[in-house]
């Protein structure tokens, strides 16, 4: 029933879409030859048909068989109608501009203000197709790893930890993976860096730990001198998969924490650990997720993670959600120097430029990709490994990064 209304909606808002680009596309297309303004004409609501096709009857079917094509075909439906949405946007507010303007003139347009008129159009439509041109172009961006590089300096920083390097990966949704090949590079990436230790701050896999079975091994490879640690992501706990038995599901995470036992890997669940150089100390604490929107789960317990850290004078912390930065840590534990973070992937599309960047999750988090200083406290935020949902990136890359402290 929940999914015959969603259709239902769909078609409400996609006939109407449709409706109302086709009046632009008509408006761009006046000075054309006839033959050539009806061949665009049938391309346009073909292309509208196919994707009326596709959400009604195709896309019901590969959910649960075919999830890889069904992520395809979801993306590129999504494109399509986030860009006649947003050409849309634009056709509006010139209707509303040329509404005005009739009703305080009560003049029919003009020349200058049909050509205005016009180009809002091409605007539009410029803006729609770029959109959906650049999801398109993101699938190919999906294994495009990119090596971040940080220096962090600390005043707290024990002389004997000057200089340690850390890998820090994060959002690896095994699930969503299809080229083990291109995968396993990205692994080789972070072994060249040649790390102190390697830090994951979660989301192993999108739901099941099953998704790690073609890729266990391959993340088995990882390893440095001090160890490769990780917490757990919102996607680990498996709430977002329908279960049999809260059995099942318990079943589930155990599996999970097991398989990261078995490639070596330290999963710290509301702890910390603490390590020695040259009669120095720093600690490094774990929590399980927490975050500050309500849609999320609040499973981290800060205060037990952190109580005996106390006497160290340098703190990581590894807490997979940004949001617990402003919400808990800031506010509550001032002495942790360094927190790491991942959960937003950047939305794996957006922009970034030498001092500007951008993506729609800057409306839903205030820390989303990147370096962020309070006082004498760091956050920084992973773009994420992997991917889920759609299957690309498109000005986001995925990322492997790498932190000297200093």
């Amino acid at each position: 029933m929940r999914s015959r209304k969603f259709q239902l909606v769909f078609m409400a808002i996609a006939g109407l879409l449709d409706f109302y680009v086709f009046q632009a596309i008509k408006a761009v297309s006046a000075g054309l030859l006839p033959r050539c303004a009806l061949l665009i004409y049938t391309v346009y609501w073909i292309v509208s048909l196919l994707t009326l096709l596709t959400v009604f009857f195709i896309l019901p079917g590969l959910q649960y068989r075919a999830r890889k094509t069904y992520s395809y075909l979801m993306a590129l439906v999504a494109g399509l109608v986030l860009g006649k949405l947003v050409a849309s946007v634009l056709f509006f507010i010139d209707d509303l501009r040329r509404a005005a303007q009739w009703l305080l003139t009560r003049t029919p347009a003009g020349a200058a203000d049909i050509s205005r008129s016009i180009f809002l159009s091409w605007l539009g439509l410029g803006l729609g197709c770029g959109i959906f041109a650049s999801l398109v172009a993101g699938f190919a961006n999906k294994y495009n790893y990119k090596i971040r590089r940080l220096r962090l300096a600390f005043a707290s920083v024990p002389a004997s930890f000057k200089g340690l390097k850390i890998v820090q990966l994060s959002d690896i949704h095994s699930g969503s993976f299809g080229n083990p090949a291109s995968v396993n590079k990205g692994i080789d990436m972070v072994l060249a860096e040649k790390p102190d230790i390697i830090l994951f701050t979660g989301d192993l896999v999108n739901s099941i730990a099953s998704e790690m079975k073609d890729y266990q091994a391959m993340f088995s490879r990882l390893n440095a001198p001090m160890g490769v640690y990780s917490t757990l992501g919102n996607h680990d706990y498996g709430d977002y998969h329908w279960w049999e038995s809260e059995q099942a599901k318990k079943a589930n995470l155990d599996r999970l924490r097991q398989i990261q036992a078995e490639m070596g890997w330290r999963l710290l669940m509301n702890e910390h650990v603490v390590f020695e150089r040259g009669g120095d100390r720093i600690a490094l604490i774990g929590i399980e997720n927490w975050s500050a929107k309500a849609r999320f789960p609040k499973y981290g317990k800060m205060g037990e993670a952190h109580a005996g850290t106390e006497q160290y004078p340098f703190k990581i912390l590894m807490s997979h959600d940004p949001s617990h930065w402003d919400a808990e840590v800031r506010t509550q534990y001032p002495d942790v120097d360094l927190m790491l973070a991942g959960h937003t992937h950047g939305m794996q599309w957006g922009f970034e430029l030498p001092g500007l960047k951008w993506s729609p999750v800057s409306f839903i988090y205030k820390q989303w990709a990147g370096l962020y200083e309070e006082g004498d406290q760091k956050l920084y935020v992973n773009r994420g490994f992997g991917f889920i949902g759609y299957p690309g990136r498109f000005g986001i890359l995925p990322e492997i990064t790498v932190i000297e402290l200093a």
